[in-house]
């Protein structure tokens, strides 16, 4: 388990009210991806009346969102994982998503 750093990087505005909660949102959709997907299939199987038929689907999909939204760990937990990333890219120069790519084995 990695250390515990006691001297967080300071992190600017857009950082901490843009970047890490668009970090949240991508990390709670996956944690709640049953309830995206039953939502998702209702939608599609209900079509302009969706807006009636999904109401349960959809209040169980926000519920599920904002436990995480709210929950201040979870903003911690995915702070720490941007600020890791950001120090890797400092470090690298290679985005996180690039990282994730799978290199060519030849030139």
């Amino acid at each position: 388990m990695d250390t515990p750093n006691t001297e967080e990087p300071h992190l600017r505005h857009v950082e901490l009210d843009v970047l890490i909660p668009k970090k949240m949102r991508e990390k709670a959709r996956e944690l709640c991806s049953q309830h995206v997907q039953a939502f998702s299939t209702c939608c599609k199987e209900s079509g302009f009346l969706m807006v009636l038929k999904c109401r349960e689907e959809n209040a169980t999909l926000k519920d599920c969102l904002t436990k995480h939204y709210k929950d201040p760990e979870f903003f911690e937990e995915c702070k720490q994982e941007y600020i890791r990333e950001k120090l890797e890219y400092e470090r690298t120069g290679i985005p996180a998503k690039k990282r994730k790519e799978k290199l060519p084995t030849s030139m």
